[in-house]
């Protein structure tokens, strides 16, 4: 069955979703927290640490919307072997807290044509139990071989990224069995951990999820922009643009604007594998 190309406007929920102190403890440690600098990061790592307040990593919430929940119908019948995440962006209205209850709801908001393939966007809402908004967050997936159908190309914005050396760096080692825990967080894609699955979908062995490198990413900027206060951390978004493989290392360039902090994360070749970042905080 080919994708659909009636989907737009497709609403689904609400659900609920809740999640406990111990999901956010397991969400940190699946992104690296505490590896580098265990004592930096208790906040995110650690409930019951004297005089620090737990804090959740904010790209646990994108896992909180997209996992769990009802399946998108969109994607019925699409070979996910064809399927790739292409950009994910989030929006917190207030700080994710350590542990909660929200009611989601989903949005199908684009398919575009990019003829080699189709671009499906999907916008999640959350809120709260008082009804008030928590965050919001928008992932397009690519779907190869699903173009060529002569439907809207989309947008494609300017690079928040600069043309000029970044003004800093920060880098970060991904574990060799970076997927594995990370597919504890609710991903369990095969594609990350079955080779035959991984070849099937053209890689030589399982790829780092690329949910796995922007929450990487997240906490890496949480600490480099933002003090290593994730509640300050107001908005990040992204584009994904080459795998990642376990055990790889990874380095977020930063670039301070007029709009926020402009990033990218790069592998260990110099690679760029998420491009045209751009992060907001107070």
């Amino acid at each position: 069955m080919a994708l659909r190309h009636d989907v737009v406007g497709t609403v689904t929920g609400p659900w609920d979703r809740t999640w406990s102190s111990t999901d956010s403890l397991l969400y940190a440690v699946a992104v690296g927290a505490g590896q580098d600098d265990p004592l930096r990061e208790l906040p995110f790592t650690t409930e019951n640490s004297a005089e620090i307040a737990q804090q959740a990593i904010p790209s646990l919430a994108i896992v909180l919307a997209q996992f769990d929940g009802p399946p998108n119908t969109a994607l019925e019948g699409v070979d996910f072997t064809k399927l790739l995440h292409a950009e994910q962006a989030l929006t917190l209205h207030r700080p994710l807290p350590a542990e909660g209850r929200i009611s989601l709801r989903s949005e199908v908001t684009g398919l575009y044509d990019k003829t080699k393939g189709a671009l499906l966007e999907t916008s999640f809402t959350a809120s709260d139990e008082r009804g008030d908004d928590l965050f919001t967050t928008r992932t397009s997936v690519f779907i190869r071989g699903e173009g060529g159908w002569g439907g809207d190309r989309g947008a494609n914005p300017d690079s928040p990224v600069p043309e000029r050396a970044p003004d800093a760096e920060v880098s970060f080692r991904t574990a060799v069995n970076q997927a594995l825990i990370y597919r504890l967080t609710g991903d369990r894609n095969p594609l990350h951990s079955d080779p035959t699955f991984a070849k099937a979908a053209g890689f030589d062995r399982p790829i780092l999820h690329g949910l796995a490198t922007y929450g990487i990413t997240t906490r890496l900027l949480v600490g480099e922009v933002c003090g290593g206060d994730a509640s300050r951390l107001r908005h990040i978004e992204g584009r994904f643009t080459k795998p990642v493989f376990p055990g790889q290392d990874l380095t977020v360039r930063t670039w301070s604007t007029g709009d926020g902090t402009a990033f990218q994360t790069v592998n260990e070749d110099g690679d760029v594998v998420i491009d045209r970042g751009l992060v907001k905080h107070s």
